[in-house]
């Protein structure tokens, strides 16, 4: 597990169970304070806030009144925050998640990952997640890698000036998918303490070749962020726990094994029209799943004898080579 400060402060004691959040990103039909408000009523540790127009908008007039209130009612509810940046039209009303890092011009993506650093800092968020995006079509791959390359250098720049930790975020179709592509990236930015992952748990089962909780472990020593779905395997669509494949007491004793202490946020962007409710079943099934969880062997303990499970194969319909086209299908 990572021995970044963000981390350390967020240790708890071993017999505790996962500290499970809520994006409000699946709250986008509510006021932010009640959003909160409800969050904390189910009893959720904390919020993964994205910024965006109708939550905490970082282009907004008065940004540092607002972001010191949502201090404070953070602290009286007693929910922690990860901040994250995907908004689909915050930056273009014409074109979801443009610019990104990868266009011709970069410089208002830049500008909202600086201020996404300075909120975290000034709201004590355990860490900020951002993504690559899609290739252009009309950049070549080395020009976009290149690219994101030097607007992630800018980031860590700001990340380590305001001591705040970032999790780079694989994204199915973006130009960095999955974790190898993250390795490649950290090593391109010779490995900056502040440059974690954030993983999401749904991905891994989208298109990675391992199991999932063994993706987990791969990455424990610089998981900063986790976010919390189901998903089948070749298709990218966020579904509520038991639609889709896959088994989650694995991967949450997998977190636990691996030490990772932060917040395991539902990331469910497309299930606003019933919040409150999905919410509510959300928290139901993963405490449930934790349960369950704790009665599974340890990464340390033997394993009981059973047959070779091989990992899954990537299906045909799975984006396999975004790094080199970026153009698998992406839904957010």
């Amino acid at each position: 597990m990572s021995t970044t400060p963000a981390a350390a402060a967020f240790e708890r004691p071993t017999d505790a169970g996962p500290r499970f959040g809520y994006g409000t990103n699946g709250f986008a039909n509510h006021r932010l304070d009640d959003a909160l408000a409800v969050l904390a009523d189910l009893g959720y540790h904390g919020v993964a806030l994205t910024l965006d127009h109708d939550h905490l908008d970082p282009f907004a007039p008065g940004l540092p009144r607002r972001v010191t209130s949502l201090r404070r009612r953070l602290d009286a509810l007693g929910l922690g925050v990860m901040i994250e940046t995907g908004a689909r039209y915050l930056l273009d009303p014409w074109q979801k998640h443009a610019p990104t890092l990868l266009h011709d011009d970069s410089t208002r993506r830049v500008e909202f990952l600086r201020r996404a650093v300075r909120i975290g800092a000034d709201l004590g968020a355990e860490a900020v997640s951002f993504w690559a995006g899609v290739r252009p079509e009309h950049v070549p791959p080395r020009a976009a890698w290149d690219r994101l390359v030097a607007g992630c250098a800018t980031v860590v720049d700001a990340a380590d000036r305001a001591g705040v930790q970032l999790g780079f975020e694989p994204e199915p179709g973006m130009l960095v998918e999955d974790i190898a592509g993250w390795r490649r990236l950290r090593a391109a930015l010779d490995g900056p303490p502040c440059f974690g992952i954030t993983l999401d748990i749904g991905h891994c089962r989208c298109l990675e070749p391992q199991p999932v909780d063994r993706c987990v472990h791969e990455v424990a020593e610089h998981l900063v962020n986790v976010q919390i779905d189901d998903m089948r395997r070749g298709v990218h669509e966020h579904l509520e726990f038991g639609e889709g494949e896959i088994d989650f007491p694995p991967v949450l004793r997998a977190l636990d094994d691996a030490g990772y202490h932060g917040l395991v946020a539902v990331e469910l962007p497309r299930h606003s029209h019933a919040a409150p409710a999905v919410a509510a079943r959300s928290l139901e099934f993963l405490r449930d799943a934790a349960a369950r969880a704790r009665t599974l062997p340890g990464e340390a303990d033997p394993p009981a004898p059973s047959p070779a499970v091989p990992a899954p194969a990537v299906p045909r319909s799975a984006p396999t080579d975004v790094s080199s086209t970026g153009t698998a299908p992406v839904r957010m």
